[in-house]
């Protein structure tokens, strides 16, 4: 991945509707190289998915879960993001193990699903942040 293939990202991670016409004129190349580049990036699954972000109204939040020792994360990671009010699921380092990024309607729903996730066997304890502001880089 060079310099070209990061702008492009850039740009698309801003706003993945955006044509490959202006994409070009944006970082000086030809919407052909555009296009064969974004191509080749999803082939190589540098790029997972075209997403949108939304503005809800809704309470967005941070759950971060600590799992036991012996627990597969992957599985469990596999388990939360079928939960309809989980947008992402990240498996990470550190004191908790997998961080979920919810949306919910209310503070209320939020609180259902740490409920919910500190029902699990595998699930030690959690800690929660509610998202106040979110940016797209």
């Amino acid at each position: 991945m060079d310099d070209l293939d990061r702008e492009i990202l850039s740009i698309l991670r801003r706003d993945a509707r955006t044509p490959y016409t202006e994409i070009a004129d944006e970082v000086g190349t030809s919407e052909g190289t555009v296009r064969n580049r974004v191509e080749r990036l999803t082939e190589e699954e540098i790029i997972e998915r075209f997403t949108i972000a939304t503005q809800t109204g809704n309470v967005k939040a941070m759950i971060e879960i600590e799992v036991d020792v012996d627990v597969d994360h992957s599985a469990l990671a596999d388990a939360f993001v079928e939960w309809a009010e989980v947008d992402f699921v990240w498996e990470v380092s550190g004191e908790e193990d997998v961080v979920l990024i919810v949306d919910c309607a209310d503070t209320g729903e939020v609180n259902d699903l740490i409920t919910r996730a500190r029902e699990r066997d595998e699930v030690m304890g959690t800690k929660t942040r509610l998202i106040l502001e979110e940016r797209v880089g």
